[in-house]
């Protein structure tokens, strides 16, 4: 038994999936004052999905539900999204053509670890490559299903980025409370100590005088 291939119909659904373009890329950085990134969208109409999660702020002994702003702007400068003192956030829109920035700024004495994750979505309308009634349907749900499982990947890689900042703050949390388990019972020690010299030089004084 063989299997026919209609080559011009696997051709135009070939031709559909390479033009079902989906550009994702993640960064870790460490900020101080100011970063900046940039990323030019290709095509009007594309749906621009993002996230950050701020992992962990370097100070032994800081812990701040600060976080940090970001400005998205787009090609012509104008704001699209502000957000102000957020330790994570996941959002979309839908962006022009052109150069888009990302800056983010850290008001904080501490540098902070951040994971920025972005997604754009874009499809070529499928009638553009395909007449045919019988494919339009298919190529609409291979669309729509390679699109859930990027949304599906974006949604998992925010929410990993989250599992971590929580396990470094839970950890931090549990260090600090070691520490200031260590430094009460130093403390209670040392006073323990100087009470038992206190009475211990007012009984000898005590008993000097009344050998007197």
């Amino acid at each position: 038994m063989y299997m026919t291939i209609n080559l011009p119909k696997f051709a135009i659904v070939l031709l559909a999936l390479l033009s079902s373009l989906q550009v994702v890329f993640g960064i870790r950085f460490v900020i101080d004052r100011e970063e900046c990134f940039s990323h030019n969208i290709q095509y009007e109409g594309d749906t621009v999905h993002l996230s950050f999660v701020v992992i962990k702020v370097d100070g032994a002994w800081h812990y701040s539900q600060d976080g940090v702003d970001l400005m998205v702007k787009g090609p012509s400068g104008g704001q699209i999204h502000d957000f102000r003192d957020k330790i994570s956030e996941k959002f979309e829109f839908v962006a022009t053509k052109g150069l888009h920035h990302f800056c983010f700024t850290n008001k904080s004495p501490y540098h902070e670890t951040i994971d920025f994750d972005v997604h754009v979505s874009h499809y070529t309308y499928h009638d553009q490559h395909a007449k045919d009634e019988h494919l339009n349907p298919l190529l609409e749900h291979i669309s729509k299903l390679e699109e859930a499982l990027y949304n599906i990947q974006f949604e998992q890689h925010w929410l990993e980025a989250q599992t971590e900042r929580q396990a470094i703050v839970n950890d931090a949390m549990s260090q600090r409370a070691v520490h200031k388990a260590f430094f009460e019972s130093a403390a209670l020690i040392g006073a323990s100590v100087l009470q038992v010299y206190l009475l211990r030089r007012l009984f000898e004084r005590k008993l000097g005088m009344s050998r007197v």
